[in-house]
């Protein structure tokens, strides 16, 4: 991935920052963009914009057009920004309906959009999405996040198609990733089955690759060891 240009939307958090890490070790130049505020100042291969909205489509342009600006180019986005929530139907808020579908499924359209056109420049653009294994069969109290899950997955897939033969678009359907906040709320839980993040982000980062260049609208599981 040396000298490629990627953008990693969600990067501050438990998957962002390994996948940010990982990806600079191989060489890429990285544009890490998160809701959360940062000040580091920029390097060569390092550029951070913070406080940035994704579900509002023009600060989702803003953020990607200055992301390209600084490098001079966009090789790859990885929309890893999203959200989680777990509440029955019944019980639940309609709210967090509308609160899930913004931070997944609209977060990864906003910078999807707005990724396009460097991306179709790049002449071996990728988009990487994240969606869920939950998404398939969603489980009790599951329905919000797994709704807008299977959102993302459509939405790979209508890219794709759409972008055939100019950019691959993919996703990875992890299960249960091992992070922290995953350990807290499951203490009695196998981490050791869990998929951990450093394994998802080999995946992501394969296909955000040139050796992914004959794949597109695939909807990849990453498992772990369950």
């Amino acid at each position: 991935m040396d000298g490629k240009v990627i953008i990693v939307t969600g990067a501050l958090g438990a998957l962002g920052s390994v996948v940010v890490d990982e990806a600079l070790a191989r060489g890429a130049r990285i544009a890490s963009v998160d809701h959360a505020p940062t000040q580091a100042p920029a390097t060569a291969d390092l550029f951070e914009l913070g406080g940035v909205d994704l579900t509002d489509a023009a600060v989702a342009k803003k953020a990607i057009d200055a992301a390209a600006a600084h490098f001079g180019k966009l090789d790859a986005l990885i929309n890893v920004a999203g959200g989680f929530a777990f509440e029955t139907v019944a019980d639940g808020d309609p709210k967090t309906w509308q609160r899930m579908y913004a931070l997944n499924v609209m977060t990864a359209l906003n910078a999807s959009r707005a990724a396009i056109p460097h991306l179709t420049a790049s002449g071996a653009g990728r988009i990487v999405n994240v969606g869920a294994m939950g998404a398939l069969q969603a489980g009790a109290g599951m329905g919000a996040y797994a709704a807008s899950k299977a959102g993302v997955h459509r939405l790979t897939e209508a890219l794709a198609a759409e972008l055939k033969g100019k950019i691959t678009v993919n996703a990875v359907l992890p299960s249960i990733i091992d992070t922290a906040a995953n350990r807290a709320s499951m203490p009695k839980a196998d981490f050791a089955k869990w998929v951990t993040p450093q394994e998802l982000a080999e995946v992501i980062l394969f296909l955000a690759s040139d050796a992914a260049s004959a794949v597109t609208g695939a909807l990849l599981p990453v498992n772990g060891r369950v």
